[in-house]
């Protein structure tokens, strides 16, 4: 700070001094002509060395003044917003969701009011936003939260599904009332009585909406049943559709084919 004065006054002391000699230059001159001529170039740079332009210098103002050289307490401020909370969430389908909400002030630590318009839709799968505002004499703030609806392994485990298919009751019958549960790891699930009558578990890998059934084998006694499939989860979480491929070994009541299965949650 003393280094800048001292700056300064140097600028100025010697600015002075050109000033002097300048005036007796013109006393000197006869010709008033050369005078008009030289009299505004004196009074312009005048003017540039000791003029500086005045302003909100706060870049954090409404009213921020960006060639401002010299503050002149005139900034103005909208409210402050701060999210309570993560500014992303994430929650599984059909989850129930409560919004953190948002505190707001003034520049003087003074409460304002937030607004809150929530559009979240937990009973389908997307991303969603909550979005807040406050307003004060000097403008509105906004802010937002994202929240992303997504389906998980939670959503996969029912102790209750309705299963209607294609694949008839002999050759793949499928039982009408399975239960899936989790399986060996946290991607995985079993599908238990899986068939009809012999029961049985089929196990998959999901990813997501996704579900993968690697070729597996459960033995009804007089034959084996091979199969795989792939399905995906609806986008409320409530439906899964499977495509399955078999070959059924049973003598006479075997055979192979493909055919869809549709698990209802219930």
């Amino acid at each position: 700070m003393i280094k800048a004065k001292k700056k300064r006054f140097k600028a100025v002391f010697f600015f002075a001094i050109f000033f002097k000699k300048l005036v007796i230059s013109l006393i000197k001159i006869k010709t008033m002509k050369n005078i008009y001529f030289i009299l505004p170039i004196v009074i312009i740079g005048l003017s540039l060395g000791s003029c500086k332009k005045k302003g909100c210098t706060d870049a954090s103002a409404s009213n921020y003044n960006s060639i401002a050289k010299k503050d002149d307490g005139s900034c103005l401020y909208k409210p402050y917003i701060t999210l309570n909370g993560a500014p992303t969430v994430t929650i599984n389908v059909g989850a129930t969701y409560t919004d953190a909400g948002a505190t707001a002030v003034n520049k003087d630590g003074s409460a304002v009011t937030v607004t809150t318009t929530n559009q979240v839709d937990v009973t389908t799968v997307g991303t969603y936003f909550v979005n807040y505002s406050a307003t004060n004499a000097n403008g509105t703030t906004t802010a937002k939260r994202t929240v992303n609806v997504i389906i998980s392994a939670d959503n996969w485990t029912s102790p209750t599904w309705v299963v209607s298919s294609t694949c008839g009751a002999t050759a793949f019958p499928l039982a009408t009332d399975p239960t899936i549960i989790t399986g060996a790891t946290a991607n995985a699930i079993d599908i238990d009585n899986f068939f009809n009558l012999v029961g049985g578990t089929a196990s998959g890998t999901i990813n997501g909406a996704s579900v993968s059934i690697p070729l597996q084998t459960i033995n009804i006694t007089l034959g084996d049943i091979n199969f795989s499939g792939t399905g995906t989860m609806n986008s409320t979480g409530t439906q899964i559709q499977i495509t399955y491929n078999y070959d059924n070994t049973t003598p006479l009541i075997g055979g192979q084919g493909t055919c869809m299965a549709i698990y209802d949650k219930q």
